[in-house]
């Protein structure tokens, strides 16, 4: 950031509080008090009326404002991604007051800006249960994903799988990003495997952007992810498991699509994400003393009828 971008930057956030510090101001830019001195004297020399008070901060001028400033693609592209957040975490009326701030914020936007964000809209998804604390995770490529969805430019990753705990480098071409089951995963069409993948976010190590343009050949996130589950209904299996008998589940949950894992007090719970509720009850039914079934229903009554005629069996 330049000298001229940082001045502009201190007058927006002159606008955004009553009074701030200069401290305040040094460590948001990272630049010493000295610096911040020099900037303020430069501000009021060009005609911006700020006052200054020792040991409050500085103030500018009640009435005083800078016509509307024009926001950056990669800010235009942030507020995209708060704006699917927020229509997850809010109720309706606090949801219509968001979306009637960002048309103000599109408002003034350029042209182009405004036909990029309508376009990267489509290839970000928000699933049900958004979690913050979750979301605050290690995410090392998230905003050169949503920059590369902009630009139609190819990345190059570093990528741990989950299974194998393998390294591989693949050059790929991102479809879009989505929320599910507490993280971020990317869909791209994957250079290595020719085919496209399903990649978590924070098992991506490194990630590199290139020039090397892509073709607006894929679907949006939406059409590929109706299509995916037409092809295959998955359903989501949570249970509870004790933590004494949750390493006997380790060598063969990968196989019955485990999907996340999460400690509690006193036991572990798992999520899978199955094809068949069948061919997952006659895994867990080996462990049926330890497990308790948390969703979905149908699985318990499967269970509870299974149960039934063992027993039955055994007494004949």
């Amino acid at each position: 950031m330049n000298r001229l971008e940082r001045l502009t930057a201190i007058l927006t956030q002159l606008q955004s509080k009553r009074c701030i510090k200069a401290q305040d101001i040094a460590d948001r830019f990272g630049i010493s008090l000295r610096t911040v001195y020099r900037d303020m004297k430069a501000l009021e020399e060009s005609g911006v009326p700020i006052t200054a008070e020792a040991g409050i901060g500085y103030t500018l001028v009640e009435g005083y404002r800078l016509p509307p400033l024009m926001f950056t693609k990669e800010e235009a592209l942030s507020f995209l991604v708060v704006e699917k957040i927020y229509e997850k975490i809010t109720g309706k009326g606090m949801n219509q007051d968001f979306q009637s701030a960002m048309m103000k914020i599109k408002a003034v936007m350029k042209h182009a800006d405004k036909s990029t964000l309508e376009d990267v809209s489509t290839h970000i998804e928000i699933m049900e249960g958004f979690s913050p604390s979750h979301a605050s995770d290690k995410q090392i490529g998230l905003q050169p994903i949503i920059y590369s969805l902009a630009s139609k430019k190819r990345l190059i990753i570093e990528y741990i799988t989950f299974l194998k705990e393998e390294r591989s480098r693949r050059k790929i071409e991102p479809v879009g990003i989505y929320y599910a089951f507490d993280r971020w995963y990317l869909i791209a069409w994957c250079g290595l495997r020719k085919a496209y993948r399903t990649f978590r976010v924070d098992r991506i190590q490194q990630i590199e952007q290139t020039d090397e343009e892509y073709p607006n050949r894929h679907p949006t996130l939406k059409t590929y992810l109706n299509q995916l589950q037409k092809e295959e209904t998955l359903i989501q299996v949570v249970i509870h498991v004790s933590k004494q008998i949750a390493k006997y589940l380790k060598s063969q949950k990968f196989n019955h699509g485990f999907v996340m894992e999460k400690e509690m007090d006193h036991h572990i719970e798992m999520t899978f994400m199955t094809s068949s509720l069948e061919g997952i009850l006659r895994w867990l039914i080996i462990f049926a003393d330890d497990i308790k079934i948390i969703e979905p229903k149908p699985l318990k009554e499967l269970m509870l009828n299974t149960l039934e005629s063992m027993i039955k069996n055994m007494k004949e």
